[in-house]
Formats: structure tokens, sequence, C-alpha cells
């Protein structure tokens, strides 16, 4: 497999598959991209926090949205480790929140070190970023005191939790590219994942997605996309 490390419109990274016509993040921006979809539409709101309130070093006066509280590790799973850029930015929002987080990802085909190290989303903290690929596979990692991190090296098919997760951040390639990891099948298998009050996010909000989760019990929601995209989609599971 070729792949290609390119920029988007924000000036972050991507990585390419040219056989496949896909890259690992929308070329309006990929920090942007996943700032808005995982982090702000995900991880925040799972929290019961505004980008406001957290940017300014504050919780808003409401209540969290599924009763989680800051202090409560927060067990996340990712499906398609990638770049790395969604574990990255969530541990610097774990850090930020001292929010601990357990922080779980799948990927069957993961960057070399050297692809890696090519990538420009670690000016904030290269290190953490270094310490999030170098981690070995299949086996829970301290990151840091706030953050761990277990990195399977397997297929969604074929990956059992040892726990039930909080919030999940679906970041699969586009159904056109992946369209078996868009199904009933696989949303059930999410659905019976999650805990009760649980929250999947996703930048795609096509109608036989939408209706795929629905069918696996979630209830969905369509929210506004990030740049270049009008709507991204948050399913809950509220029972």
């Amino acid at each position: 497999m070729i792949r290609q490390i390119i920029s988007t419109a924000d000036g972050s990274h991507t990585v390419a598959i040219p056989q496949m016509g896909v890259t690992y993040h929308s070329h309006h921006g990929a920090v942007q991209e996943s700032l808005h979809v995982f982090i702000e539409a995900g991880l925040y709101w799972r929290l019961g926090l505004t980008r406001q309130a957290t940017e300014a070093g504050a919780h808003n006066s409401s209540e969290p949205a599924s009763g989680q509280t800051s202090k409560q590790p927060l067990h996340i799973f990712e499906m398609g480790f990638g770049t790395g850029l969604n574990a990255y930015l969530t541990a610097l929002a774990a850090e930020r929140l001292q929010c601990p987080i357990h922080f779980t990802a799948v990927e069957k085909f993961p960057l070399s070190a050297e692809e890696a190290s090519g990538l420009n989303y670690a000016t904030e903290n290269p290190e953490l970023f270094r310490q999030l690929h170098d981690a070995p596979w299949e086996q829970p990692v301290a990151i840091n005191p706030l953050f761990s991190l277990r990195k399977s090296n397997t297929d969604l098919l074929a990956f059992s939790p040892n726990q039930p997760f909080d919030l999940i951040y679906f970041d699969a390639f586009a159904p056109t590219a992946q369209p078996e990891l868009w199904t009933e099948a696989v949303f059930s298998q999410l659905y019976q994942q999650t805990n009760p009050g649980g929250v999947l996010v996703t930048y795609c909000s096509k109608g036989v997605v939408r209706r795929a989760m629905q069918a696996a019990g979630f209830t969905v929601t369509k929210i506004p996309g990030p740049p270049g995209k009008r709507e991204m989609v948050r399913a809950e599971r509220r029972s």
C-alpha cells in the first residue's frame, strides 16, 4: 500500500492512499476537522462542556450531558488510530481539563515510524505525539497520569474490548471506500460495547448510515459539520 503525506487547507498534514482515492482527513483541514468532529462535538459534549468554557479553562454552569464529571475516568474508543491525531488532541484535552482518559484504538494498517515522524501535528507537545506512536501494541500503556492508551493491530469486527465505552470516535474511511464498516451489524456491535449514556460521533451523515445506527438502537442527531461539510452525526445510547 502506497501512502503519501500531503498538506490540507489549514496547513496540517494528512495521509493519502492514491490507489483507493482516500485521505485520512478532510482536504479542508485535518486538525480543524478532528477538533470539530471528535473533540468539540464528542469529548466536550460528552463532558457537558462548551468550547468557550474549555478555552477559558473553566467548566460551564450546566451539568454534564450524561452525568460524567471531569474527575471520573472516561473510556474512549477510536475506530482507526490512523495518524494518531485524534488520540493526540484527546491527550492534550485530558491535560487541559484534568480529566483522566483511557483511550483504546484499533488500526489494521499502522503507519511506520518514518511516516509518523513526517507529520506536523505536534507543535504543542512533540514528545507526547512520539509516545503515542512508540507505545507497544496490544497492551495498555500509561502515557502520563491522565492518559492511557491501548492500540490493537486488528480489524474492528475481530476486536473485543475489556470494558464498555463512554465515547466512540468512528473515523473509518467513507462508506464508498469501506462499506463493510458502516452497516447495522457493525453499529449493533458498537451499541453493545457502549455504556448507557454513551455517545458515538462521526463525520459521515449519509441517510443509509443514520438508518443503520438507528436500527442498531442509537438515537441519531445531525449537527453542523466541520469546514467543508454541512453536517455530521452524533449518536447516543440512551438506555
